[in-house]
């Protein structure tokens, strides 16, 4: 079996495409309370699960159908955001926002460390990049036309 293939019926790209609804990013934290305090008192998102009950070391917390996964493993394992190894690749994670300039204005009123301001980062690329409570970079952006 490869990757166009299941048992023996193709997969096509259209196929394939109706039945991913959503990706949630990773990522390993140094605190997992800091972290989803961040994530809730800063930029509005609510925590889904904490867990497991008995030792809580992995949440999720999601804002409008957007989910990121938090996990603290040790003393040991840091946390590594994409910026920390190649500068060129700084986005952690990318969403795709309706209002970007909506989003930033909230954004910053609750305190929200911005990596880029609001603006054109790239041709057709309008929005931002925050850092998160442990230097991971979100990308907050939408396709317009520049004026």
């Amino acid at each position: 079996m490869n990757a166009t293939t299941s048992a023996s019926t193709p997969v096509t790209r259209e196929g394939a495409s109706r039945n991913l609804a959503s990706i949630c990013p990773f990522f390993i934290v140094k605190d997992l309370q800091a972290s989803i305090a961040y994530y809730i008192e800063r930029m509005g998102f609510q925590l889904d699960f904490q867990g497991p009950e008995d030792d809580v070391y992995y949440g999720q917390v999601s804002r409008d159908g957007i989910g990121i996964m938090l996990n603290t493993i040790g003393p040991e394992v840091l946390p590594r955001p994409n910026h920390t190894r190649h500068e060129w690749a700084r986005w952690d994670a990318y969403v795709y926002t309706v209002d970007p300039d909506t989003l930033f204005t909230e954004f910053r009123q609750h305190g929200v460390s911005f990596v880029k301001e609001l603006s054109f980062i790239d041709e057709g690329l309008w929005g931002f990049e925050i850092a998160d409570a442990d230097g991971y970079v979100v990308a907050f952006f939408q396709l317009r036309n520049q004026p």
